[in-house]
């Protein structure tokens, strides 16, 4: 029994600034190149941020700022190796919703953006217990159909 050969459009890479998520927009870059993909950078906001702009302590547009800033260099990575890059940014966590955590929020914008591989960073265990793109990599390497790669 023979099985299909990999087909890849879209590598959807969650990120939040962190060097991890540099590392794992590299390696959905080199996915992308070599099936001839795109990439889609989901950058999540993790709970203290999506607290202090609901409370109205944070300036959103400082927030703005630093993950448009932090896209930008993603998607430049992507036009150094020829891939296009697309983005979105989605709370990680919500006051008003129990199940929207940054695994589910992963795995929504897989559907959202139809994407068929996964590049999901994962934070080094010895940092602060709980950091967003943790919890996103477990569920999502738990729940996802597509193929998932965790750096």
């Amino acid at each position: 029994m023979h099985d299909a050969p990999l087909s890849v459009d879209i590598v959807l890479v969650p990120v939040d600034g962190s060097e991890e998520s540099v590392t794992a927009v590299e390696y959905a870059v080199a996915i992308a190149e070599k099936y001839d993909a795109s990439v889609h950078v989901l950058y999540i906001l993790d709970e203290g941020i999506v607290r202090g702009i609901e409370t109205d302590t944070l300036d959103v547009s400082v927030i703005a700022e630093e993950t448009g800033a932090f896209v930008e260099d993603a998607t430049a990575i992507a036009a150094e190796s020829g891939v296009s890059a697309s983005s979105s940014t989605a709370y990680g966590f919500s006051t008003t919703q129990k199940t929207r955590h940054p695994g589910s929020v992963v795995l929504d914008a897989v559907e959202d953006v139809d994407a068929d591989f996964i590049v999901v960073p994962r934070e080094p265990m010895a940092d602060e217990p709980g950091e967003i793109l943790d919890r996103a990599a477990e569920y999502v390497l738990l729940y996802a159909s597509q193929p998932v790669l965790s750096t």
